[in-house]
């Protein structure tokens, strides 16, 4: 393995390990989330660059183009849990309270 994808590897599984470990702020979880997201796109990135193959150098794209999609609805789910619930503690969301 080498270094580059062992660094990669262990972004991704860094960001996995905090996903599970560390649910207390909802906050917390999406950052979690996409920094899995940016480990995953760093990796198509050079898996295209090491190909030398133009046909893949859209995938990268598209997945940062879903990741910033993904963070804005996180971000607005943050903003709507805080409101309604006044707080983003991952304890205190119920979905079977109105």
């Amino acid at each position: 393995m080498t270094p580059t994808h062992f660094t990669i590897s262990s972004a991704f599984l860094l960001g996995l390990m905090g996903l599970a470990f560390h649910r207390t702020h909802l906050l917390s979880a999406l950052l979690c989330l996409e920094a899995m997201m940016l480990a995953l796109f760093i990796a198509l990135s050079l898996w295209s660059l090491q190909l030398d193959a133009t046909g893949y150098s859209t995938a990268p794209m598209l997945m940062l183009a879903f990741s910033a999609c993904e963070a804005s609805a996180g971000l607005a789910l943050l903003v709507a849990t805080a409101r309604t619930h006044g707080t983003d503690h991952l304890q205190n969301l119920n979905l079977l309270q109105c």
